[in-house]
C-alpha cells in the first residue's frame, strides 16, 4: 500500500453498477483515501437509479456496523472527518444517443435487487438529509470544481469509474482551474489490444460517451484536454485479468451464495455479505452465460490504482505519471470513434509505430494463448512478439483528420499491476474482513 501519510482526497465519479458498488466499498474501507464527494453519472443504469444505489450501499454498511460495531474501524469512510458530498451529475452523453448497461447490471443497476430483495431498499429515495452523506441539489460538476479550488493544489485524485461526461463538463466549466489544480485522474475505460465488452471493439464507458473521451484525451488542441501527465487509464487490457472467482467468493465470504434460484437470506449472514451476495447472484448468472464463473474487477482495479498511486505534484509535462513499484504504464496513441455505425467508442490505435501491435489479421486471443502455452515472457511492454505491418513511405506523409493530431506521445495506460491475487486479497480483507 501507499506510504502516503495523510489520506488522498478523492472525488469518485461513478455510475453504480455492480463493480462500481464494490469499488466504492473498497474506497470506504481504505484509510489511504478520503472520499470528498461522489458524483453520479448515467451509464450502467440511469443517473437516478445510480443515486439510489449509493443510498442502498450506505444503508447496508450502516446496518452492518450497527450489528457489528467492532467492524466500524474497518470502514473509515463511513465516518470521515467531514461528510462525503453526494451529488447528481450528467444524465446523458455530450452528444449522440443515450445507452446503458442494464443488460448486465439490471434495470436498477444492482441485479434487480429492488424487486428481488425489497429488504435492501431504502425507505426514502429523496431524503433531505442523511446520517453519513451531505446531500446537495447543486450539479455534480459544480461540486467537483469547488473542491478542486478549495483543496491544496494538485492534491485531489479524480476517479472516473463511469462515462467521462462529468469530467468533460467540468473541464468546460473552468478549464484553466481544472488543468492547473487537479492532482491526478484515474480512469477505467477503453480497449486497446483486446475486444470490447459492449461491442466487438468498444468498452462500455468509452462507448457511452465517446464525445467526452475525445474532448479530454484527443482534442484537436492538446492544450484544451486533460493534462496527460496527470492522467492514468486502466483499459480492459489490464483490468479484465483481475477477477474474483464466484466459487472462491462462496468458499471465503458466503458459503450460502449460489444464484437467484437460491436467493440470499439475511438470517444466514452479516448485513454487508447479504447485500453483496444479493446483487452478485444475478451477476454470476450473466457471467456464466458468458463462459466465466467469475466477476471481472474493472472499477475495483481503478480504485486500487488510486490507493497505491497518490498524486505527485512535480510530474513534468509529457512525462509518464509516477507510479509505485509493481505498477507500470506506457503511452499509447489513439483517437476515439464517435459516430461509426459499428465502431462507436472504439479506440483507434495508431499502430504504424506501435511495438505492441499484433501481426495483421492475427487472432490475438489465439496468439496470446499460444504464447502462454509456451510460458513465454516478453521483455517489452506488451505480450505479443508479432511484428507490426511495415508501412513504406518515401517521405513523411501529410495526414489530415483526427489522427493528424499529435497528442504529445500518447495517453498513459497501465500495463502492469501487482496482480489479480493481490487485489482479491485486498478486497476480501477490507470489504468483508476475510483473511484468505
Amino acid at each position: 500500500m501507499s506510504t502516503n501519510k495523510s489520506p488522498i482526497p478523492v472525488i469518485i465519479d461513478t455510475d453504480p453498477g455492480v463493480d462500481d458498488t464494490l469499488a466504492l466499498l473498497l474506497a470506504l474501507a481504505s484509510p489511504e483515501l478520503e472520499v470528498l464527494a461522489i458524483i453520479i453519472s448515467f451509464g450502467n443504469t440511469d443517473a437516478r437509479s445510480s443515486f439510489v444505489n449509493i443510498l442502498k450501499t450506505y444503508q447496508a454498511l450502516a446496518r452492518h456496523v450497527e450489528r457489528f460495531p467492532e467492524d466500524a474501524s474497518r470502514f473509515p469512510g463511513l465516518a470521515p472527518r467531514r461528510k462525503t458530498i453526494l451529488a447528481l451529475g450528467e444524465d446523458r452523453p455530450l452528444e449522440g444517443e443515450l445507452h446503458s448497461a442494464q443488460y448486465f447490471h439490471g434495470r436498477d443497476g444492482l441485479g434487480d435487487i429492488t424487486t428481488r430483495h425489497p429488504d435492501l431498499n431504502v425507505d426514502d429515495e429523496h431524503p433531505s438529509n442523511h446520517p453519513q452523506l451531505l446531500l446537495t441539489h447543486r450539479p455534480g460538476v459544480e461540486v467537483a470544481l469547488d473542491l478542486i479550488k478549495s483543496e491544496p493544489e494538485r492534491s485531489i485524485s479524480y476517479l472516473a469509474l463511469g462515462p467521462l461526461t462529468n469530467l468533460a463538463k467540468l473541464l468546460r466549466l473552468d478549464r484553466d482551474t481544472v488543468r492547473s489544480r487537479i492532482g491526478r485522474v484515474v480512469c477505467m475505460g477503453g480497449a486497446l489490444d483486446v475486444p470490447g465488452n459492449t461491442s466487438p471493439v468498444a468498452e462500455f464507458n468509452f462507448f457511452a460517451d465517446p464525445y467526452a473521451v475525445k474532448e479530454l484525451l484527443a482534442p484537436s488542441d492538446p492544450g484544451h484536454g486533460i493534462p496527460l501527465e496527470r492522467f492514468i487509464l486502466l483499459p480492459l487490457d489490464v483490468t479484465t485479468p483481475h477477477e474474483l472467482s464466484f466459487p472462491y467468493y462462496q468458499a471465503t465470504v458466503d458459503p450460502a451464495f449460489k444464484s437467484t434460484a437460491a436467493p440470499s437470506r439475511l438470517e444466514e449472514k452479516t448485513p454487508l455479505v447479504h447485500f453483496t451476495s444479493a446483487f452478485l447472484e444475478r451477476t454470476r448468472e450473466i457471467m456464466v452465460d458468458f463462459g466465466k464463473d467469475a466477476m471481472e474487477l474493472h472499477d475495483i482495479a481503478a480504485v486500487w490504482c488510486a490507493i497505491e498511486n497518490p498524486p505527485v505534484k512535480d510530474d513534468h509535462e509529457d512525462a509518464l505519471p509516477t507510479l509505485q513499484p509493481g505498477w507500470k504504464a506506457t503511452k499509447r496513441k489513439f483517437d476515439i470513434e464517435r459516430t461509426g455505425e459499428l465502431t462507436r467508442g472504439m479506440c483507434v490505435v495508431d499502430r504504424r509505430d506501435d511495438q505492441g501491435a499484433y501481426a495483421p489479421g492475427a487472432n490475438r486471443a489465439e496468439v496470446q494463448a499460444e504464447l502462454e502455452r509456451h510460458h513465454f515472457q516478453h521483455a517489452g511492454t506488451y505480450e505479443s512478439t508479432a511484428v507490426p505491418a511495415p508501412v513504406e513511405v518515401e517521405s513523411r506523409p501529410i495526414i489530415e483528420g483526427p489522427l493528424a493530431v499529435d497528442h504529445k506521445g500518447g495517453v498513459p495506460c497501465v500495463t502492469q499491476t501487482p496482480g489479480s491475487a493481490a487485489l482479491v486479497q485486498l478486497l476480501l480483507e477490507r470489504v468483508w474482513g476475510v483473511k484468505a
